[in-house]
Order: C-alpha cells, then sequence, then structure tokens
C-alpha cells in the first residue's frame, strides 16, 4: 500500500476520512475531533504546506495524514512530564483511516514514512499527541516507538496526551 503526497484532487476523499473517523470516534465514546476539527480548511493547509499524504491500495485511498517537520506551537508546553529529545523534530497529525482498513497497518504505515523522513533530513525525534481516550491511537504511538511523555494543550485548551521517540 503506497503512500504519496495528496494534492488538490484528494481533498474529496481527505473530507471522506475525517468524517468516518469522527463518526467512529463519537461511536467508541471518544470526545475528539467531534468539534468539526479537522475540516476542509485544515486539509487544505496542509496540502498547501505539502504535509499532506494518503495511503492507497487499488487506487483507493484509505488513509490519510499530515507529516511534518519543525516547531508544532502546542508542544512548547509539556505538564506532568518532559520532552526526552531536543532540537528539530517530525510529527505526525490528523490520522484517519478508513473503517474497513482498520486493524491493516495503515497508522503503521505513516509512521515508517516520518521515519523515514526524519532519516532523510537527519533529525532524531518524532513526536505525536492523542486524547486521553483515544486507546487505539495511544496502542499505534507505543507499538511504533513513541513512549508516553506527558501532558501538552492544543488550541482551544483541551489536553492530549504527548507522545516521542528518540531514533538512533
Amino acid at each position: 500500500m503506497p503512500i504519496r503526497k495528496a494534492t488538490p484532487a484528494d481533498l474529496p476523499a481527505i473530507l471522506a476520512l475525517y468524517k468516518a473517523a469522527r463518526a467512529s470516534m463519537a461511536a467508541a465514546g471518544i470526545d475528539q475531533w467531534q468539534d468539526g476539527y479537522p475540516n476542509e480548511a485544515s486539509a487544505r493547509q496542509d496540502l498547501e504546506a505539502s504535509t499532506s499524504y494518503v495511503l492507497e491500495d487499488g487506487g483507493k485511498i484509505l488513509a490519510t495524514a499530515c507529516l511534518a517537520f519543525g516547531h508544532e506551537p502546542t508542544y512548547g508546553h509539556i505538564e506532568h512530564g518532559a520532552w526526552a529529545g531536543t532540537g528539530p523534530y517530525g510529527f505526525l497529525h490528523r490520522i484517519a483511516v478508513l473503517p474497513e482498513a482498520k486493524g491493516k497497518g495503515a497508522a503503521g504505515l505513516f509512521f515508517d514514512e516520518l521515519k523515514r523522513q526524519a532519516q532523510e533530513k537527519g533529525i532524531k525525534v518524532l513526536r505525536g499527541d492523542t486524547h486521553r481516550d483515544n486507546k487505539p491511537m495511544q496502542r499505534v504511538m507505543e507499538k511504533n516507538g513513541l513512549t508516553y511523555r506527558g501532558v501538552i494543550h492544543v488550541e482551544d485548551g483541551a489536553e492530549r496526551l504527548a507522545y516521542e521517540a528518540l531514533l538512533g
């Protein structure tokens, strides 16, 4: 299942993935993404920044994520713990997988791609975050070598569990 940079033509599929992920989280009792975020504006922002990626199988888009490097403002302050790494880092946001593709390793493939890009750039730190109730994403991060580091707060003040991996 190849991962590629998303194009503007992928926007409807990305928005459908966000909608499906929102419904899946709501059904699981997870309060994450229930306020309409991520939305078309965030998807367009990722496209414009060249950080939007999609995973395809047989021409069908099964998953999407934002893979980025640089500074994530919400990671500037961490509570109940500390970041282990210093310097530049990569991060992954807005992972959404079609319900029928869950359990097939799609999220792990995005982490693999983030690690690959980090190695190309000489970056040794990866970070991510998720809602306290989003146990599936917590397991995905741990399975992909990220360790719980503490609590951060996103733009609206909501808390998120912060994870980090130090690459060799």
